[in-house]
């Protein structure tokens, strides 16, 4: 079983990705305000929409995506498409997506000095977790957190929980395979799946046209 995770970084967004967007995802775009806010959204839907039409000898403005969330039904959910399984994360100037036939979740967090280590440590992470990170500090402190925040999330993103999902009780991750990728923030994959993935890396652009 294989697992593609692709990274983009949102210099790479163009205007003209614009054109490859259903009305759904352009009314989406317009809404943010922040221009780096903007360019992961695009970036991310084109980044999912060119490797499925690569996958599926598409174009990629005819890619048929969902994005329907289960709990409310609006079109803020996982993006879902038929015959596919995906996960789209983003931070800082990262765009992420996974690619696989099984459940998965990618999440991805950059490294920033400023984070709120213990105030977020008491949202997410189980009495235990939080005794194990209090062993380190600085910088070394905030990597063992993100490396917890991202395998959880990661974890609920590939099981359909979502961010509904208490963090501090995600701590068992039988039937699910991790793996920590690293793109240089801190990244991890969840794979529903009892066998371990063969996980391949590819930047968006150039391994795209090979």
């Amino acid at each position: 079983m294989t697992v593609d995770v692709w990274w983009g970084r949102i210099d790479q967004t163009r205007d003209e990705f614009v054109e490859d967007l259903d009305p759904i995802e352009r009314e989406r775009l317009a809404a943010y305000v922040r221009p780096d806010d903007r360019a992961r959204f695009l970036l991310g839907c084109t980044m999912v929409r060119r490797l499925l039409a690569a996958r599926f000898s598409l174009p990629a403005a005819k890619i048929e995506l969902d994005r329907t969330c289960p709990r409310c039904g609006k079109p803020h959910g996982k993006v879902r498409a038929d015959g596919v399984e995906l996960s789209v994360t983003h931070s800082g100037d990262l765009v992420g997506v996974a690619v696989s036939n099984q459940p998965v979740g990618l999440d991805v967090e950059k490294i920033d000095a400023g984070t709120d280590v213990d105030g977020l440590a008491k949202l997410a992470l189980a009495p235990e977790e939080i005794d194990q990170l209090h062993q380190y500090d600085g910088l070394e402190k905030l990597r063992v957190f993100l490396t917890y925040w991202t395998r959880k999330e990661a974890v609920v993103k590939a099981t359909g929980e979502g961010l509904p999902a208490d963090l501090r009780t995600v701590a068992a991750y039988d039937g699910i395979q991790l793996r920590d990728v690293d793109p240089g923030y801190v990244a991890a994959l969840a794979v529903v799946s009892a066998e371990p993935p063969v996980v391949r890396r590819f930047r968006f652009g150039s391994d795209l046209r090979r």
